[in-house]
């Protein structure tokens, strides 16, 4: 599809391409990645023809089409959300829109005949490429990949330049995914989305017709698109062919075995060099120095990348909290009309490791912040336990920042005395080495501020951590040293994060947040998920058992549950209500897999029905003399282009049904 050949791409006289030669295939899910600063974005750009390359040249087929979505900076405004994006699908409207004139034109009984002729030929063409380019489902497009991205309905109507920037990156990745460009390249597409949202794109990547080339630090979003991982370091491109957990294992096996390549070069080198020092100057060795000299400068010097420094780092101790660390009771919040939070309760106890997840706008932050205590609720009770030392990390943290204050005050101040030896690790750990720590924070980048602040977290003493979307702006490096310490934490966290590895790997509990209600259900993020995708739903009260993920999917902690379980012999009645639980929630499924085979079989009904008045509609336009009365023709050919809209219609909602169907049959054979 395309290829590079011989590509060179230098700033001044830092180089971030040499002679790279690369090819992707038209179905390719390929994951570039490696570290900051080696030029991921930039080769984005030379493949969007955004940039232009210092040499070399870019290969493609005349055809190709390429969508890019940068990181940031687009936005929309003088139209409503949906009109925005189905301008995606302008050459489909233009199209839409010269077939409604030509049927004004064909009723006007003045037009000459040669000219009606044409016109009815060109109708003929256009309806036939707008039925193949599935034109008559263009409403249903849109608005699956808007829901899909986390819009409402109520979002359709409103005007486009109102939304916020991470909206307005949502709805840019909306027009890009209904353009279906041959080639899709992708840089941060999850940083604006939420989990429900990231959800849907990684299924919807994964059938994407064209070939897809993106940029994540999102470990797990990674995994479930990517078939192939690009590692662009040492001014080249080098290919893995797997996800990205198999490609952090084999680059550090290819990183070892280039180690020892480069040790064993060095001795050798060193070896020539010293006989080469040695007999320099004398002339009965002249010949030989000389020989050894040519053949040191026709080696070619092995290579290594920097080794990445892993650092493990553990929060400064703090007093042990009380076994109740913070009780919610029937708490309300509300912004004018609009309620947040209605009636909710939440009892939080020491340990807990809690992930707060919902749509965008659900109410998570609201919650985060009437749990630090930075707002009261307007109704109900916020009761702390015992001895809480708590830390409030909210989204706009980094704007708490000193601007003042160099990168190494920043941490210092407020920190422990015994903690300041770790000062320089923990920076190293976020990317801020040499002279970067003497920078001010205020000519800081919005990501960098974001790392310094989640730094400056890690020293400071605590036994309870609220965190609202700490992984922002992080790269997986990052993440990694803020996810190793979070597992050691020996106090309570709650959390929002719309990373699901960080949230996979850290919660032990989850709170849905949405409709003004927070659900809590004990157990892991794959629990909740398996929970929600077979019925459950049901928030259980705490301290209850988990619902009972399939096999294999439990956390430790759930394993070790079931481990201590005693077995179904010995379980009595308990074991026959469960039996008879996982009987009903069996029927139930069966009973919707029913329902909605009863709707696919109406709509194949519909649709046949539909089929045979259009063919009646053709037969009678098809017979002879029909245009002889273009006036009387007209209600015929109207009736005609409205059944083709509801025929297209109608196969839209029959592929969405079927699709779900499959995946409940699946369900239901598992």
């Amino acid at each position: 599809m395309i290829q590079l050949s011989g590509l060179s791409k230098h700033f001044g006289e830092r180089v971030l391409l040499d002679h790279v030669t690369w090819h992707v295939g038209d179905t390719d899910r390929v994951g570039l990645c490696g570290p900051n600063g080696a030029g991921k974005t930039t080769l984005l750009k030379i493949l969007a023809g955004i940039d232009e390359a210092d040499g070399g040249e870019v290969i493609r087929p005349t055809a190709l089409t390429v969508g890019y979505l940068p990181q940031d900076g687009l936005s929309h405004a003088g139209r409503t959300v949906f009109a925005e994006a189905c301008d995606a699908l302008r050459p489909l409207l233009d199209m839409k829109a010269e077939m409604h004139d030509l049927e004004h034109r064909l009723a006007d009984t003045s037009v000459p005949a040669a000219e009606h002729d044409a016109m009815l030929e060109r109708y003929s063409t256009l309806q036939e490429r707008f039925r193949i380019g599935d034109g008559y489902a263009i409403d249903l497009k849109v608005a699956t990949i808007l829901r899909g991205l986390g819009f409402s309905p109520a979002d359709f109507d409103q005007e486009a330049g109102h939304l916020s920037g991470g909206w307005q990156m949502r709805l840019a990745l909306a027009k890009l995914l209904l353009k279906a460009p041959g080639l899709l390249l992708l840089d941060e597409p999850t940083n604006h989305l939420d989990l429900d949202a990231r959800n849907w794109l990684e299924d919807y990547l994964a059938k994407y017709d064209g070939a897809v080339i993106l940029v994540s630090h999102d470990r797990y979003f990674l995994d479930a698109v990517v078939s192939r991982i690009a590692d662009l370091s040492l001014r080249t491109i080098t290919d893995y062919h797997c996800n990205y957990s198999q490609y952090l294992v084999q680059r550090d096996e290819r990183l070892e075995r280039l180690r020892e390549a480069k040790k064993r070069q060095d001795e050798e080198i060193g070896r020539v060099q010293e006989f080469i020092d040695r007999f320099r100057y004398q002339a009965t060795k002249a010949a030989q120095v000389q020989s050894r000299i040519k053949m040191l400068e026709k080696v070619e010097r092995i290579e290594v990348p920097p080794e990445r420094k892993r650092i493990h780092f553990q929060f400064p101790p703090a007093a042990k909290s009380g076994r109740i660390v913070l009780d919610l009771s029937h708490v309300r919040k509300a912004y004018g009309d609009k309620v947040v939070l209605d009636d909710v309760s939440l009892h939080i106890e020491r340990g807990d490791r809690v992930a707060l997840v919902g749509p965008n706008g659900a109410g998570k932050s609201t919650l985060m912040r009437l749990i630090a205590g930075v707002e009261a609720p307007d109704r109900g009770t916020r009761e702390e336990g015992h001895q809480i030392v708590m830390q409030y990390f909210a989204q706009d943290e980094a704007t708490t920042l000193d601007p003042a204050a160099t990168v190494y005050e920043t941490l210092a101040e407020g920190s422990p005395m015994h903690m300041v030896p770790a000062i320089r690790n923990v920076l190293g750990g976020f990317l801020f080495s040499g002279d970067d720590v003497y920078k001010k924070a205020g000519v800081l980048s919005g990501g960098e501020r974001t790392r310094l602040a989640v730094a400056r977290m890690l020293l400071r003493p605590s036994n309870m951590l609220v965190l609202d979307e700490p992984t922002n702006h992080l790269d997986l490096d990052s993440k990694d040293v803020l996810l190793d310490a979070l597992m050691d934490y020996g106090g309570t966290l709650l959390f929002v994060s719309h990373d699901r590895y960080f949230v996979e790997r850290l919660a032990t509990k989850v709170v849905e947040v949405g409709g003004g209600k927070a659900r809590l259900y004990p157990g892991t993020y794959a629990e909740f998920l398996w929970s929600q995708a077979n019925g459950g739903g049901v928030p259980q009260p705490a301290g209850a058992p988990a619902a009972k993920p399939p096999a294999g999917k439990g956390s430790g902690a759930a394993a070790a549950a079931k481990a201590a379980a005693p077995a179904p012999s010995q379980t009595g009645a308990a074991g026959h209500e469960e039996r008879k639980r996982e009987a009903a929630e069996r029927k139930k499924r069966e009973r919707a897999f029913e329902a909605l085979a009863a709707r696919i079989a109406e709509l194949e009904a519909r649709i046949a029905e539909k089929e045979t008045e259009v063919k009646t509609v053709e037969a009678a336009i098809a017979a002879p003399g029909f245009y002889d009365d273009v006036a009387a023709a007209k209600p015929t050919l109207d009736r005609h282009q409205a059944l083709m809209w509801e025929v297209g219609d109608l196969l839209s909602q029959w592929e969405m049904l079927q699709a779900e169907a499959e995946e409940k049959k699946a369900a239901l054979a598992t």
